[in-house]
């Protein structure tokens, strides 16, 4: 018989993340008819809610029963055929592994190489597009918030790049990081594909994936002879509901998605970014003070590039960062991400994102903190200060409790 641990375990891994109750009991109802209007009706508004948290203004958002690498595999085969030829520059582990599915599926990836520290640099997009003169590049692929390494990337600074080569290439973003910590309106930043999953920023169990596809896109697909079933965006367009998914539909995960929408639009698309940023800010402020013992420093070496829903800390060279990242969970209670490829043993990763509020960051914080202390590591306590600034930015009181914001 497992020993009960009293408490709960604090889950930062940078997904799965912490689900609200309210989705989990929207999930926990019995199986219905899913031609019936008590489902049908709940995923047309899934469907069209999930557009404005995309930032599209037109075109379709697309839900396959998956993780974010079938949706990435949904924008290979619904806008490239075998031999062609994408541009996708590397910042960590999973450009890297997107841009292996890509060369498995025929297509020829052509990269820029980056030290997984760092963030895309535009001008070599650009200099690579305009280098091309006869468009074979078809597109750009970037990651926006690489969850490995803990960097966002600039995907206004990529569009313009691609714009002032006068390269018609296609746009795709992976936001599955990213998406609902970081602002990526894509109608407004000119993205033509964006890549989601459910188990991050919108609170969900792992299970479901999105695209959200542009105009130019869409009509993209058209011309594109890989022959797709169930990833077909133009399949799931069909007269039929049914066909949206493909299938039986995945009910009690569209519940839940259906409560998570409604969860970010009671706090604002706006208030939901800047909570991420201030609760990132905190982690930071904590972490700066960690690195003064010069065991521990940001992976991201770029501030102004580190990530909003999460933090990657590397350990010096002699250290082993899972040591850290075990003792943080077996002992005090905090799961925590590991190193991943490269970055194996060398970084733990400290989410940030989702249904997260300032005492869960604190307790994750005291947590790795504590750990620091227990394997006697050099560190300067970064916890006061952390707290200091969340009090410090907390919404006045004075306002009713759901028309608080953040500034």
């Amino acid at each position: 018989m497992t020993r009960h641990r009293p408490g709960r375990q604090f889950l930062h891994t940078p997904g799965p993340t912490h689900i609200p109750d309210r989705v989990q009991n929207a999930m926990h109802v019995k199986a219905v008819d899913f031609a019936s209007p008590a489902f049908m009706d709940v995923a047309v508004e899934c469907f069209e809610g999930l557009k404005p948290l995309f930032g599209l203004d037109e075109g379709e958002v697309f839900i396959y029963t998956a993780s974010g690498h079938g949706a990435w595999e949904a924008a290979f085969v619904n806008l490239f055929e075998p031999s062609d030829t994408v541009l996708m520059p590397e910042t960590g582990r999973f450009s890297r592994v997107w841009g292996e599915m890509g060369e498995a599926l025929g297509l020829e990836i052509a990269t820029v190489e980056n030290d997984w520290r760092t963030a895309i640099e535009p001008d070599k997009v650009e200099d690579i597009l305009r280098a091309d003169t006869a468009h074979k590049i078809k597109a750009v692929l970037m990651v926006h918030t690489e969850t490995a390494t803990g960097v966002t990337s600039d995907v206004p600074a990529v569009r313009r790049a691609i714009d002032a080569a006068g390269h018609p290439a296609l746009l795709v973003v992976d936001a599955i990081a990213s998406w609902l910590t970081t602002e990526l309106p894509m109608s407004d930043w000119g993205v033509d594909v964006v890549v989601g999953a459910s188990q991050k920023g919108l609170m969900l169990p792992p299970g479901l994936s999105f695209t959200a596809v542009a105009p130019k896109a869409l009509e993209a697909t058209k011309q594109c002879k890989t022959f797709r079933e169930y990833w077909s965006w133009d399949a799931r367009l069909g007269f039929e509901q049914y066909r949206r998914f493909c299938g039986t539909a995945p009910e009690h995960m569209i519940f839940g998605l259906h409560e998570a929408i409604e969860i970010v639009a009671e706090e604002g698309l706006d208030n939901v970014f800047a909570r991420h940023a201030r609760l990132a800010d905190a982690a930071r402020l904590c972490v700066g003070e960690w690195a003064k013992g010069a065991a521990l420093e940001f992976n991201a070496v770029v501030p102004e590039q580190r990530a909003s829903g999460l933090t990657v800390i590397r350990v010096r060279d002699d250290l082993d960062a899972e040591d850290i990242r075990r003792t943080a969970r077996d002992m005090f209670d905090v799961a925590c991400g590991g190193g991943l490829a490269l970055l194996a043993n060398k970084v733990f990763r400290v989410g940030h994102m989702g249904d997260i509020n300032d005492p869960m960051l604190l307790g994750a914080l005291g947590g790795v903190e504590s750990t620091l202390g227990y394997l006697g590591l050099p560190y300067e306590s970064g916890l006061g200060l952390a707290a200091k600034h969340l009090a410090e930015t907390a919404p006045r009181h004075n306002a009713p409790a759901d028309q608080r914001t953040y500034s």
